[in-house]
């Protein structure tokens, strides 16, 4: 009898284990002004899981973000193989001609602030606020991006609103890619794959329009992938939006993929996507549920859409 006490004692705890890694979590920002660092923190946690970079004359990236088991680094700064790139971020290739993306510095950024908006709770959220210069040092475009995140235990939600103000006439150019662009830490012969909405896999999927990409490699030290998949929100401008992915697993929405658009001085745009970021077995239904509930739409109508 003793035994199988324990062993329903034993389940009920897992159970609730369980059903534990599944509830919003608390989480606190810790601004560092020497550091130019915004970071998430859980609660009774040494090191942050996630880490908004704001320097005053470079442009605002996350780096290092730390899967939701704590195994490992999802995101990787200027690998050898394109230095340029620094985890996840915002860089066109094209704006009135000059290139964002390649340029991470060198007089292309300034920072306007960098701040938190909602410190602690279920829900943290920030922003960053960068001028775009041109060749000159005179500001172009104002960019506002506002992050929110939530910790689910066993996944998190990051959600980003980017808006562009023109501060004077802007055109993005028609490019590969260029916009959000997620690089990280892959290997030759590092096991992973990306894969989008309508189940194009790698290099099939560049070009191709989705809803959503998953990512999703094995970390040095793991015995499963850990994945970032990215959510296109269906209000975005161009919706369903091209991909970039390239051979090294980066990832991105492009809709200069498709041609030149602008911004007009004075009026602004705003691109809204989501992040799921979780550990295990990619299944692309969870992805599709996760998608319906971030766009309040059936998966079945938006890839009805790309047809």
């Amino acid at each position: 009898m003793k035994t199988n006490r324990q062993s329903t004692l034993a389940l009920l705890a897992l159970c609730l284990g369980a059903a534990t890694m599944t509830q919003a979590a608390n989480l606190t920002l810790r601004q560092d002004e020497a550091t130019n660092t915004i970071s998430v923190y859980r609660d009774k946690v040494a090191e942050p899981i996630l880490t908004q970079n704001a320097k005053p004359e470079m442009r605002p990236y996350l780096h290092p973000i730390v899967p939701p088991d704590g195994k490992g680094v999802l995101t990787e700064y200027s690998p050898g193989h394109h230095p340029h790139q620094t985890g996840l971020y915002w860089g066109f290739t094209r704006v009135n001609g000059r290139d964002y993306f390649h340029n991470p510095s060198n007089g292309y950024w300034r920072r306007v602030s960098s701040k938190p908006i909602v410190a602690k709770g279920e829900s943290v959220k920030w922003s960053t606020v960068y001028h775009l210069l041109d060749a000159a040092g005179q500001p172009i475009l104002a960019e506002t991006q506002v992050w929110t995140m939530r910790d689910s235990g066993d996944r998190y939600m990051l959600d980003l609103e980017w808006t562009g103000e023109g501060l004077v006439d802007i055109t993005v150019g028609k490019y590969d890619y260029g916009g959000l662009f997620l690089r990280m830490p892959w290997r030759d012969g590092m096991e992973g794959a990306a894969f989008n909405s309508n189940g194009k896999r790698n290099n099939e999927a560049t070009g191709q329009t989705a809803s959503w990409v998953d990512v999703g490699i094995k970390l040095d030290g793991r015995s499963d992938q850990a994945h970032i998949a990215i959510l296109d929100h269906p209000k975005n401008s161009g919706h369903p939006l091209p991909w970039r992915v390239d051979a090294q697993l980066g990832v991105g929405p492009c809709r200069a993929i498709t041609g030149d658009w602008t911004i007009a001085k004075g009026k602004s745009e705003t691109i809204r996507h989501q992040f799921f970021i979780y550990c295990g077995e990619f299944k692309a239904g969870t992805i599709n549920e996760a998608w319906e509930k971030y766009s309040e739409k059936s998966i079945g109508a938006a890839l009805n859409q790309h047809d």
